[in-house]
């Protein structure tokens, strides 16, 4: 945490200021600071809030701001922070976390400087510390106890401005500190020090008669206010004031050095802005690193930093606001340019060092011709001085090699669109888009406070609107204070309609489209293309092998035009060295930008077969990655959809880890499918959403499974698609498997059953009448779930689906076990774990296993139970499947009970009910709660268990499962029988 005292009282956490709550907080806060790491007694802290007539209630009042600072500290993990000693309280920091204290070691290091005798670096000292200043101390904080404790910080700052403007004076720059004296002895009208350095500064600045008006000033206030004379130094310097003495002019030597220094100390910075707003971590750090230039340093390179980023985001304002801060730092002057670095419109190397060199001094005439030679020139007039050069707008690392200074003293900031990483030793800052607070602070600056809060939530939306772009805020907020009639909702009205949300980020020259124009016409043919073509896939973000799709050219090419799509800033990469595989995002105002081009150039014709061309190789994928989780095309219905296979190479890499690839790509799935809908595309639209079932089911992105499907079903209904729709309605039903909804399930699986039917699609009805009998099975109709799971089975045996046998089987093993009969459950089990690890599905191999482990159980074998749950866990855990994990935890635990291992059962129930909740599968919960009863019988808990087995029975019956909710109802009899035996007992 930091602390600032010098102004304001503030505490920031990484940068960002805590909310202090009221006058009390903050005056315990401000004395505890003003005496770091020391105990402060509790009297004084009162004393400090309320004077000498405490109230009764003072003790516990302070307890209660103790308490409410600890919880706000807490927030940056600090909590400790205050401590309670025996008669009060100490605040344990770092000092040097204190604006106070920082600001206490300029000053000392700025004394011990001027009295080494480097003058210059002991006025770049001061004036950083001065520069620290907010305000008056610890400002709006008004007791007296708090206030006594910091004068002596109010003190050493008006000392440090009259030592640093002492020596200013004798450095010959008297014409600089005349304002800045003018204001200090309005603010401390008996300081005699200031005032006569205030004389001095007017008479070396050839107005003596101000400088003897100053003096009668002074001597009239302190005859007034004190009855008394000014001091006898004051009464000298008047008198060799109106003698014109010759001991209080400048040398003739240092008054032309100081005429020559102004002559060369260009000051060519544009006007800094006067509403800026927020980048104020980035602006410490750019500072810090340019005053390196201005300190002994071991290191002899020019501190150079270079601020990156996309157009609009502020790069310019942040380059000009700080070239301001730190212009007094450098007293041989300030170099700005602004290279535009557009290819068309760039101003060549030649032509900045050109106008920097008549800055400097030097005659249009003895200007060399050659760069080589101007640049050596540059070079040299910059060797012994400090001068700030500010670079806008780099095309290159070409751009600015010739005109970086060649040795330390000077220093170097840099704005560009790319990081110029070839420029050696440079500082990289990337600036981001700024946060809502930022964007509404920005908004309110230009617009008005009052406007601004006034509508808050059409405030949000406009910033969302304008993306979080400076540049777009400073335009919507330029509109609204130029146009006072406007209400705030009423620009948000006009910035919703994205056809002329361009048209409206437009006001007195500023406006986006130019800006992102220009940067689009200096990329190649090529890179324009493939920017607009983006625009045609609708989604957050995209991937990079859609470059392939999208322009069907190699991906090395592929690659190298994305990189220069992100060296512009006109995408930005959401993922680091990935290249083809990587994954990128407009952003909202660029796409919009990128729709325009794209509705200019590419026919309605060629639009629709880029996009059918995307889809299609999105469609493709995500049946590679189903085949390369399952072993094969199992337990899927596709369409006749075109697919666009790209290179096999691309694919292998992208499959690598075939669920990770889902999980990347879940956007593009779900926007694909919504996209797919709208074009027409019935069939990609419906295949699309059944193949992304493998990760919607896999991660239970349930919400994803439903609005896909929603959109899918709809799709196929208004194309009359009978098979669509009856591939849509099966999967609708799994989904309502999972949810635990099996009357809806059935209902809609029925449905699915019967449309499969009249288009002929046994493979369909089998996959739809395969789930019917689970839901048969849980309510205990048995006959009626097994006749469906063995109708099923012939036909998945006919069309080689082997992964669908393998689930039917297992789905029969465990109806077999639910009837009492192990050994045939085994038989089924045997033939299906052979079918999984023939088709090398983990996800598969690891249900049957879970089976395997119950069938274990039920033979009363638990030992060999614990083995085949703990692989199946093994196999859940790699694809981060919490529902498998759940069911398998729930086995473990039972087997490990079996084994008495009492505390190894209680841990694999609780982990496993854990992930139950976590997943809202109230079957697995269910079960895993039984098992919990189970547990607390053994332990002779009979009331637990019976809690237990009541919340199992309320799950069962919520879910409408019935054989569960009887088996429930069964354990629940039997434990309290049980009770009643031990009461009858005692």
């Amino acid at each position: 945490m930091e602390f600032r005292l010098l102004g304001q009282l503030e505490a920031l956490i990484d940068g960002r200021p805590l909310g202090l709550e009221g006058t009390r907080q903050q005056t315990v806060l401000a004395y505890l600071l003003l005496h770091p790491c020391q105990t402060v007694v509790s009297d004084r802290l009162l004393s400090a809030l309320y004077g000498e007539t405490p109230p009764l209630t003072a003790r516990t009042q302070l307890q209660i701001v103790i308490s409410s600072l600890r919880r706000l500290f807490a927030a940056g993990k600090q909590s400790n922070s205050i401590q309670t000693k025996p008669h009060g309280y100490l605040l344990k920091t770092d000092p040097s976390r204190l604006d106070s204290h920082q600001f206490g070691d300029l000053v000392q290091r700025a004394r011990v400087t001027r009295d080494a005798g480097r003058i210059e670096e002991a006025i770049s000292l001061y004036r950083k510390g001065l520069a620290m200043w907010r305000g008056p101390v610890l400002c709006g904080i008004s007791s007296p106890e708090v206030q006594a404790a910091a004068a002596h910080l109010a003190e050493l700052r008006v000392t440090a401005n009259e030592e640093c403007i002492e020596l200013a004076l004798t450095q010959g720059r008297h014409h600089e500190v005349v304002g800045e004296l003018a204001a200090l002895v309005k603010e401390h009208p008996l300081r005699e020090r200031l005032h006569g350095q205030l004389m001095l500064a007017l008479y070396r600045s050839g107005r003596q008669a101000e400088a003897l008006q100053s003096y009668r000033a002074v001597r009239e206030l302190m005859i007034n206010e004190l009855g008394i004379e000014p001091n006898e130094r004051l009464q000298q310097l008047e008198t060799a004031i109106l003698t014109c003495d010759a001991g209080i002019s400048l040398s003739g030597e240092h008054s032309g050095q100081s005429i020559r220094l102004a002559r060369s100390a260009p000051r060519l910075l544009p006007p800094d802005i006067a509403d800026f707003t927020g980048r104020e971590p980035q602006t410490r750090d750019i500072e810090q690193i340019l005053l390196s230039s201005t300190v002994v340093s071991a290191s002899r390179a020019v501190p150079i930093v270079v601020i990156s980023g996309m157009p609009g985001v502020g790069k310019s304002a942040l380059a000009v606001h700080v070239s301001h801060r730190l212009a007094e730092h450098f007293a041989d002057g300030c170099l700005f340019a602004d290279l535009h670095g557009v290819e068309s419109r760039r101003l060549s190397p030649m032509q900045v060092l050109e106008r920097f060199l008549r800055a400097l001094g030097v005659p249009g005439t003895e200007i060399p011709d050659e760069m080589e030679e101007r640049a050596s020139l540059y070079r040299r007039l910059l060797g012994d001085r400090r001068v700030l050069v500010t670079l806008d707008d780099a095309g290159g690392e070409s751009h600015v090699l010739p005109l970086l200074p060649g040795t330390p003293g000077s220093a170097v900031l840099i704005t560009s669109r790319s990081r110029l990483a070839a420029l050696p030793g440079v500082h990289h800052l990337e600036l981001e888009l700024f946060d809502v607070e930022q964007a509404l602070r920005l908004l309110s600056r230009i617009a008005g406070d009052e406007r601004i809060n006034s509508d808050m939530s059409s405030a949000k939306a406009v910033a969302e609107l304008c993306g979080n772009l400076p540049l777009a805020l400073r335009i919507v907020g330029a509109r609204l204070s130029a146009r006072q009639h406007w209400s705030v909702e009423q620009l948000r009205n006009r910035l919703e309609n994205e056809s002329r949300r361009l048209d409206e980020l437009n006001h007195a020259g500023l406006g986006i489209r130019a800006t992102i124009s220009l940067i689009y016409e200096g990329v190649s043919e090529d890179a324009r293309r493939l920017f607009r073509r983006l625009a045609i896939f609708d989604t957050p973000q995209f991937s990079g092998w859609v470059v392939i799709a999208l322009l069907d050219v190699p991906p090395m090419e592929s690659e190298d035009l994305l990189d220069e799509l992100v060296d512009a800033q006109l995408i930005q990469p959401l993922t680091v060295g990935e290249g083809i595989s990587g994954l990128y995002r407009f952003h909202d105002l660029i796409k919009v930008f990128a729709r325009e081009k794209l509705a200019a150039h590419e026919s309605p014709g060629d639009r629709e077969g880029l996009l059918r061309r995307v889809l299609g190789a999105l469609l493709a994928l995500a049946e590679e990655a189903h085949i390369r989780l399952y072993g094969g095309p199992f337990v899927q219905i596709h369409s006749k959809a075109a697919r666009w296979p790209l290179p096999k190479e691309i694919v292998d890499g992208l499959m690598a880890k075939p669920l990770h690839w889902f999980e990347r790509e879940r956007s593009s799935l779900v926007h694909g499918v919504r996209q797919a809908a709208q074009a027409g595309f019935t069939d990609l639209c419906w295949d699309l959403a059944l193949s992304s079932v493998t990760l919607f089911e896999s991660r239970m992105y349930l919400d994803d499974w439903r609005e896909t499907h929603q959109v899918a079903l709809e799709a196929a209904r208004q194309a009359g698609d009978l098979r669509g729709q009856a591939a849509t309605l099966y999967s609708t039903g799994s989904l309502y498997i999972h949810e635990q909804r099996f009357p809806e399930a059935r209902h809609e699986l029925e449905a699915a059953a019967r449309t499969f039917r009249q288009c002929g699609d046994e493979r369909g009805v089998a996959l739809a009448v395969r789930n019917i009998a689970f839901l048969d099975r849980v309510a205990g109709r048995y006959e009626a779930a097994e006749a469906r799971y063995i109708e099923g089975l012939e036909v998945f045996r006919r069309v080689e689906d082997g992964i669908a046998i393998a689930y039917v089987l297992q789905g029969l093993a465990h109806l077999k076990l639910e009837l009492g009969n192990p050994a045939e459950a085994e038989q089924l089990l045997t033939e299906a774990i052979a079918l999984a690890r023939g088709a090398n599905s983990p996800r598969v191999e690891a249900q049957v296993l879970h089976r395997i482990g119950e069938v274990w159980l039920s033979l009363d074998d638990p030992a060999r139970a614990v083995k085949a749950f703990e692989q199946a866990l093994v196999h859940v855990r790699s694809l981060a499947d919490r529902v498998g994990e759940a069911y398998n935890l729930h086995g473990l635990g039972l087997a490990l009970l079996r084994l008495s291992l009492h505390h190894e059962a209680r841990e694999a129930l609780g982990e496993g009910r854990r992930l139950a909740r976590l997943s809202a599968e109230r079957l697995a919960e269910a079960r895993i709660l039984l098992g919990m009863g189970e547990l607390a019988r053994a332990e002779g808990d009979s009331t637990l268990a019976a809690a237990y087995y009541r919340e199992a029975l309320d799950l069962a019956d919520r879910i409408g499962a019935a054989a569960l909710h009887a088996r429930a109802t069964a354990l629940l009899e039997d434990s309290g029988r049980n009770v009643e035996a031990r009461s009858a007992t005692r």
